[in-house]
Order: C-alpha cells, then structure tokens, then sequence
C-alpha cells in the first residue's frame, strides 16, 4: 500500500504453558478495539492459546506476526504503525530462522499504531453506468485498507453486471503521505470486451445426458453476459440433488466472437436412497414414515419418490393413519425454473369423529421465482368414502390448486430470523350430488427475530388458518374441514378436540384460525429452553366469529441441538377449562 513499516519496538508477550516458554506480552499504545483486531490477527496469540511450546514454530509464528498486524493496523486506517516483536529481549526479524534461540521465556509485542490515515485525493476509473462505491470510499474519511478494496472489488462488479466479464483492474497506486497522515489512490479499471454467454461445457460426471443438462441449467446462450445467470445455473444443477459437487466457472480466455464459455464440473450421489422417520407425543402417538428414493430415473435427472406412513399409533386421534404416495418430478419442463410433477396417494384417516378413504392423483408445475420464492399450479382429482355419525358417504371433486411460498429463513429447522408464508388455494368442482363447488384456502406465516448476546434470544410468532368458500359444510369431506387441537395447531389440548356441531353431530368446521409465539434461549452451544403458547378458534362458517369455540394451551419445552436440527421435547398444559392433564411432544426441529 505505499506506507513504510518500521520494525524496533515491542508489541505483546505471550504466556505458553510448558518448556521454557512463560509469558506472551500484547502492548498497543492507546489499546481499546484496535489492540483487539490487532491480537486476532496475531499467530502468536494464536499459538499461546493452543499451547504451543516448539521454540522453531513461535519463531515463524513471530516472523509472520509483522506482516500479520501491519495489514490488520492498515485495515484500521493506520499506515506509520511500528511494529517490535521481541523473543528474550531480540527482534525476531533478526533472529535466522533456521537457528532459533536454545530456549524461549517470554515474548513481547509492542505496536505504536501511530495516527489515523485520512483519505486525500482518490480515482477509480473508468466507473461502469450506476456504479456505487462504499459510503467510506470519500476525501476525509478514515483510510481503512478494507474501504480501498471493497471499492476496486465494487467497481469491477459493476462492469461485470452489465456484460463486461474480464473487467479487471489495469493500474493503481496507494500513496500514503506521511507528513500530512493522509492516502492517495489511483485505481485504473481495464473493462475490456462486452462479452455474450458461449457455451456449457460439462466435465466430469455423465450421469445425466448433457441435452438435459444444458436444459437444466438454463444458460442464455447468445446472450449478453450476466454473472446472476452463471449463479442461477448452478443453483439448478444443484437442487437436481442428483449431483454430490457443482462448480460452475468461467473459462479463462474468450472464444472467438467475445463468446464466454462456462464450465460445469459435476461429480453424482448414487441414484437411489431410502429414509426413515420417527416422531412421538402422547396426544398424536407415534408416527412412523419412510421413502425410496431414485434421483435420476430415466437420465434426465426425473426424480421418483415413493413414501409411506403410519401416524396416530397408541394416541389419542382414534386410531391409526395410513399413507401411501408416489411423486415423479422432471426439472426444466417448459422453462428451466419449471418442475413438472404427478402425484398420487392413498389415504386412510381413522379420526375421532369419522373414518375416511382417500384417493387423489394429481400432476402440475411447479415453479422457482428465486431463492425466496416459490409457487406451483396444477388439476388434480379426489375421492373420499366418508363413515360418521351421520351415515357414509362419497365424495368427488376436480381441484386446481395453487399454491405460493415466501421464504428467506436461513434454517428452516432452527430459524432465527426471517419470514415464512405459504398461501394455498384449492378452487374444486363437484362430480356427484354430494359434493359442492367452492374453494378451500390455507395460510400459515411465521416471523422469527432474535436478540441479546449473540442474538441467543429468539422470538418467534405464527399465524395459520384456512375457509372453505362457495359449498356448504356437508357438501365437503371431513378432512377437508378445519380442526384445532395437537402438536401442529394448539399443543395441551387433545388432537382434533376442536370442531363444531352440525346437525348435533361433532364435525370439523369451515374456518379456522390458529396463533403461536415461543420465546426460545440457547443456554449452551447444544441446549436451549422454550416457552411457548397457542390459541386455536374453529368457526362453522368461512370466517370464525365471536360466538365460535376456542381454546389454548402453553408449556415449557427442550432442545438439543445436532446438525440435522435440534431435538424437540414440549410439555404442554391446556389453558381455561377445556382439556385435561399434560401432554409431551418429541420430534426433530423446531415446533414451527
């Protein structure tokens, strides 16, 4: 950077436990944060903390130091610091570094940051149409290293945004005036050619044939450059989740024409995989699920899932649930952000208040907008044979559902910040006399924000609900109305123990509306506590009332956090009058 590093003083000293080696000394004039910076970047505090006692490695350790804390004090703005590192009294710098000294007691660093560097004349140049720089990037403002770099890596991204690929810096020169404690910058650009996309290159594995490949990534071949596109292949590739490794990167020269070409460097999983789940509470029971897997079918990277589950073992929910399901999936149908998809399942729902089962098959597309959101559309049928207290019956209906989801969680298993949202909405026709026509929409959004020492603290809060529109109660299935009640609406009250009365028969109703919030504390790395409470209105009509049942329930909870999520264990209590005794829930993951 132009500035003049003088080595004579002392900066810190260093106390390693063993041998000879005692002590290790920090000092920095005027200490505060800077001396902080400056002992991160030491590899001798580094040293003293992993005790090292090798006499030839605190040496090296000390002879890379100088280097070391003078790029950490030019990142603070100071460009005359004198640097001394002392081994027994010598600067290290003399001391050769294949003849260390036959002993090491003590260590002594010493800094003089000197003054703070002030920026005085700066050009970066040519500057790509709305290019911004750093707000620090500014005549009299701190001359932080970091700055000057953030401003050459922004101005080059800039180009680089509106097709310039090999955008890279021609020149530059950093004047540090020492007498006036301020620093020039004179940076050059070379924006070369504006480039367009050549082609896909793949190497590496050829497990999917390349056409699909190529369709996969959506690469705009012929078109201008774009560094968001290069991004946005590689992401496609990847959530194939047929490939273990994607790399996706740009060749080092232009081919003829100021083409780029891109390379996908591609290493696969085995095709196939199987899972298996679990999860336990005394109000749901156990739940029993697993899956087949095969990512990549016929070698265009289809996917074909199938999954069964058996839930509502030893609970509380009647008796036991079975599912069976079968999903193929092909990525880039129509457009590289499109997955086309056909599902079927069978169902049958042994609940409190009725039995049902369900046949329902399906096929749509779903679509990625980006990395935050989602929606999918598509036709579907499905067929219900309802027994209840009121008699058996069918039902048959044509469904075109729609479904959108927002999601910018980090961890959806342990979300800390963020939103979530997903909106669902089924328009459905009746094929026979006992069925309605109408639509059936659900929501569920969820908020998260954390604070205090190292955010340990999270608050977290959820709405969820759905309305059946357009048909009468009767005319739609059982499991197509709204319950409340459990470990996924309110926990502390028996599952599904909240409906309504239709015709002095208990039955799910035709709204409902459910709220959560947990305040969660991460005691230790590994264990944290909730407390949480839930609230769930069930109303007979599309939209609850004043007059609608409700109820609540709130508890105390555990986690144990691994690294596929942490391990959830609730206790819950129902709030009011309605419901009786505790109940535990355990599964993998947050409540919500």
């Amino acid at each position: 950077m132009g500035s003049i590093l003088r080595a004579t003083a002392a900066l810190c000293v260093l106390a390693l436990p063993a041998q000879a080696f005692e002590k290790l000394y920090f000092e920095v004039a005027g200490g505060g944060e800077l001396k902080d910076d400056l002992k991160s970047a030491s590899l001798l505090v580094a040293a003293e903390n992993e005790g090292v006692t090798d006499r030839a490695e605190l040496l090296a350790a000390a002879r890379a130091d100088y280097a070391r804390i003078a790029g950490a004090l030019y990142a603070e703005g100071h460009f005359g610091g004198i640097v001394n590192i002392l081994i027994d009294g010598r600067e290290a710098a003399n001391i050769p570094p294949l003849r260390p000294p036959p002993r090491i007691d003590t260590i002594s660093v010493r800094v003089r940051p000197g003054p703070t560097f002030r920026f005085s004349a700066l050009s970066i140049a040519p500057l790509a149409p709305r290019t911004e720089l750093p707000e620090g990037f500014r005549t009299g403002q701190p001359a932080r290293s970091g700055i000057v770099r953030d401003a050459a890596r922004e101005s080059i991204d800039a180009w680089r945004q509106v097709g310039y690929a090999k955008a890279e810096i021609a020149d530059q020169t950093v004047i540090a005036q020492h007498d006036e404690d301020r620093l020039a910058v004179d940076i050059d650009l070379a924006p070369g050619p504006r480039v367009t996309f050549g082609n896909l290159i793949l190497r590496g594995s050829d497990a999917v044939r390349p056409e699909r490949l190529r369709a996969i990534a959506g690469l705009p071949t012929g078109e201008i450059y774009d560094p968001d596109e290069v991004e946005a292949a590689a992401k496609r590739l990847r959530r194939t989740q047929v490939f273990s490794s994607v790399a996706v990167t740009e060749a080092e020269t232009l081919s003829p024409g100021d083409r780029l070409d891109i390379i996908a460097a591609l290493s696969a999983f085995e095709p196939r995989r199987i899972g298996f789940g679990a999860e336990i509470s005394t109000v749901d029971g156990l739940t029993l699920s697993g899956f087949w897997l095969h990512r990549n079918l016929l070698g265009g990277a289809e996917r074909l899932r199938f999954e069964g589950e058996v839930s509502g073992l030893g609970g509380g929910t009647g008796g036991p649930d079975y599912k069976l399901g079968a999903r193929f999936e092909r990525p880039a149908t129509f457009s590289a952000k499109n997955t086309l998809f056909l599902e079927t399942t069978l169902e049958r729902l042994d609940e409190p208040d009725y039995l049902s089962t369900v046949g329902f098959v399906g096929a749509g597309i779903q679509r990625i907008v980006n990395d935050e959101i989602t929606f999918s559309y598509g036709l579907a049928y499905r067929f219900s044979r309802v027994e209840d207290d009121l008699g058996e019956r069918d039902y048959s209906m044509l469904l075109a559902p729609l479904e959108g989801t927002f999601d910018n969680r980090e961890e959806p298993l342990d979300a800390t910040d963020g939103f979530y949202v997903n909106l669902g909405l089924q328009p459905f026709v009746g094929v026979n006399d006992q069925t309605g026509d109408g639509a059936r929409l659900v929501y569920d959004a969820r908020s998260y924000l954390s604070f205090g020492a190292e955010d340990r603290v999270t608050l977290a809060g959820r709405i969820q609900g759905g309305s059946i529109f357009g048909a009468e109660l009767r005319e739609v299935p059982n499991e197509f109305r709204f319950y409340s009640g459990g470990g996924g609406t309110v926990r502390g009250q028996d599952y599904q123990s909240l409906g309504v009365r239709m015709n002095g028969t208990e039955t799910g109703g035709g709204s409902f509306v459910g709220v959560s919030a947990e305040l969660r504390a991460r005691v230790t790395e590994k264990i944290g506590v909730v407390a949480f409470a839930d609230y769930g209105t069930v109303g007979f009509d599309s939209f609850p009332d004043s007059d609608s049942p409700d109820h609540a329930g709130a508890g105390l909870g555990a986690r144990y956090l691994t690294p596929i999520g942490p391990i959830r264990l609730d206790v819950a209590a129902p709030i009011g009058g309605d419901g009786e005794g505790v109940e535990v829930y355990i599964g993998i993951g947050q409540a919500f």
